[in-house]
C-alpha cells in the first residue's frame, strides 16, 4: 500500500477525529487542520488554504459549521480551486442528506476537476453524546421540534469508516454515498432507547421550531447558530427524502450499519450520560 499524505479538515470534530485515527492506524501521514492548528485552515480566511494543502495527496473536507450557511459555496469553490492547483489526487466532501444548500456545494466539488467522492450523512447518533443535545440528556428532558419526523440516525463511526474507505479506494471516484442508520426513529423513540440504556428517566417534550429557537437565544447562542438549527429542523427533517434509509454503509463496508440501540447501550457504558 502506498503511504499517502492526507489532509483532514476539521480533524478535531466528530467525524474528522475518527477518520484521522483510521488513516494513521493503517500508516498514512495525516495533517489535521483547523483554525488554531499550524498550519491553520480558517474557512473565513482563504489565505490559509495554500499552506494547509501544500504537499498533500488527498483531503477529507468538513465545512464548519455546516454547508447550509452563507459563505460555504465561495469557500468550497476557492478550496477546490487551490486543491487542484496544489496537485491533490482526490477529495472527499462530507455533505448533508436532504440539504439543498449542501447539494450546491456538492456540485462545486463535482465540477472542480478533482477526483472526488461525496458522502451524504443523516443526523448523527453522537449529537446526543458529543454534541448539541448532550445537555438535554443530562438534564433529563429532551425538548425538540419535529416530533413526527422519522430519522435514520447514523453513527459517526460508520461515517468515519466509510470516508476512510472511499478516500483511499479510487473505485468510488465520482460517486455519492449516502450514509444512514438501518432504521428510522422519531425523537421520542430514541429518547426512550437512551432512557432504557442509561437507566435514568429522560422524557421527550415536543415543542415548536420557534420555541426551540427562542430557547437557544435565551441560552446566549449566536444568531447564526440559531438560524442553522432552525434550517436543519424545518428544511432537512421536513424533507421526505431525508427520512429514507440507505444501505450504502453495508455496501461499502461489508457489514451492517450500527443501529441506535447499539450506540445507546455502548455510550451509556461510558458514563457520559450520568
Amino acid at each position: 500500500m502506498k503511504t499517502e499524505n492526507i489532509l483532514v479538515i476539521g480533524g478535531s470534530g466528530k467525524t474528522g477525529r475518527r477518520v484521522a485515527e483510521n488513516l494513521m492506524q493503517v500508516g498514512h501521514n495525516v495533517r489535521i487542520v483547523g483554525r488554531k492548528t499550524t498550519p491553520a485552515l480558517d474557512w473565513e480566511n482563504p489565505e490559509t488554504y495554500d499552506d494547509a494543502l501544500k504537499d498533500m495527496d488527498r483531503a477529507y473536507i468538513v465545512y464548519y459549521p455546516d454547508l447550509a450557511v452563507p459563505g460555504s459555496r465561495d469557500a468550497i469553490t476557492t478550496l477546490t480551486e487551490k486543491a487542484l492547483e496544489a496537485g491533490l489526487e482526490k477529495v472527499v466532501l462530507l455533505s448533508g442528506k436532504g440539504e439543498s444548500e449542501a447539494e450546491a456545494c456538492e456540485e462545486i466539488v463535482a465540477n472542480s476537476g478533482l477526483n472526488y467522492t461525496l458522502v451524504r450523512a443523516s443526523w448523527f447518533n453522537q449529537n446526543f453524546s458529543e454534541g448539541a443535545f448532550l445537555d438535554f440528556i443530562l438534564n433529563g428532558t429532551v425538548a425538540l421540534p419535529m416530533p413526527e419526523a422519522r430519522i435514520p440516525f447514523v453513527d459517526v463511526n460508520d461515517i468515519a469508516d466509510v470516508v476512510t474507505k472511499v478516500l483511499l479506494d479510487d473505485s468510488y471516484n465520482g460517486r455519492t454515498i449516502t450514509v444512514t442508520g438501518p432504521q428510522k426513529r422519531t425523537f421520542k423513540e430514541v429518547v426512550g432507547i437512551m432512557s432504557e440504556a442509561s437507566k435514568k428517566q429522560i422524557q421527550f417534550v415536543p415543542i415548536s421550531i420557534e420555541e426551540f429557537k427562542e430557547g437557544m437565544r435565551r441560552a446566549g447562542l449566536p444568531d447564526s447558530y440559531v438560524w442553522l438549527f432552525g434550517y436543519l429542523f424545518k428544511e432537512v427533517l421536513g424533507n421526505p427524502e431525508n427520512q429514507e434509509v440507505s444501505d450504502d454503509v453495508a455496501k461499502v463496508l461489508g457489514r451492517p450499519a450500527i443501529d441506535f440501540e447499539t450506540f445507546a447501550f455502548k455510550t451509556a457504558g461510558t458514563g457520559v450520560w450520568n
